[in-house]
């Protein structure tokens, strides 16, 4: 392929998902047309909509509103539904922070609300903190094995032990469990976010259990690839290299 090709391709991604927003900035759109849009946004291996919901998970841990205002409206645009959307910034406030995804809501809200497209009614909340409990822990062994019980989720650790309880049934208890997002889509989720924050122990960790929440090898590398031209190269090429050292 010729950087012309490339260009072209990259012209017509940009094209499919310009979404809300304004143009390419000058002297900054050639680059980013290549690059990002036909080097990384057209390679094969990962689904569009894929693609879609790694870019929202890696802006939102920052969280970066100008790009993610672009983007949340592209992701309208290629028929991601409000609660996929609600969901990733949710999941990723898990990671970055709750104040993070206070911030995200309210803009996605404020996008749908000027697209006359209704905010996705609230999950419910029925599940007791002993519930929550007993299937965060089972979703835990489900993804990770082995590896639930080890690190700082080894439930003889006195010290980390003060937190992850609520981290099981808030996050494995309750978030994997909303509607909105399937076990394979929290998994890019994960992956996406973790590589954004520059946490390459935890991609290696949940690029694992990704295979065991429905994707391929392939699926979890091109999910880092992803984040490359929105969170930084130098990150997404330290969270391939922690995955190539447990994906061989």
């Amino acid at each position: 392929m010729t950087r012309e090709d490339l260009h072209h391709q990259g012209q017509a991604m940009h094209d499919k998902l310009r979404g809300s927003g304004p143009d390419l900035p000058p002297g900054f759109g050639t680059l980013l047309t290549e690059a990002a849009f036909g080097g990384i946004w057209s390679r094969p291996g990962l689904a569009l909509a894929d693609r879609m919901i790694c870019t929202l998970a890696a802006l939102a841990v920052f969280p970066r509103l100008r790009a993610l205002r672009r983007l949340i409206g592209a992701a309208i645009d290629i028929a991601l539904s409000p609660a996929t959307i609600r969901e990733v910034l949710v999941q990723a406030g898990l990671y970055a922070g709750f104040s993070a995804s206070e911030e995200t809501l309210a803009l996605a809200a404020e996008i749908l609300a000027a697209r006359g497209i209704p905010w996705p009614p609230e999950p419910p909340a029925d599940a007791t903190l002993d519930q929550l409990t007993a299937r965060g822990r089972r979703l835990m062994g489900e993804l990770h094995g082995d590896r639930a019980q080890s690190g700082y989720a080894a439930p003889d650790n006195p010290v980390t032990g003060a937190l992850y309880p609520m981290a099981i049934q808030y996050g494995y208890g309750e978030i994997w469990f909303r509607p909105g997002l399937d076990r394979r889509a929290r998994a890019l989720v994960a992956v996406a976010a973790f590589t954004a924050l520059r946490l390459p122990e935890q991609v290696a960790k949940f690029g694992q259990s990704a295979l065991n929440a429905g994707l391929t090898r392939t699926e979890v590398i091109e999910a880092v690839i992803q984040t490359a031209p929105h969170s930084g190269f130098p990150p997404a090429l330290n969270a391939l290299a922690a995955l190539g050292q447990v994906l061989r």
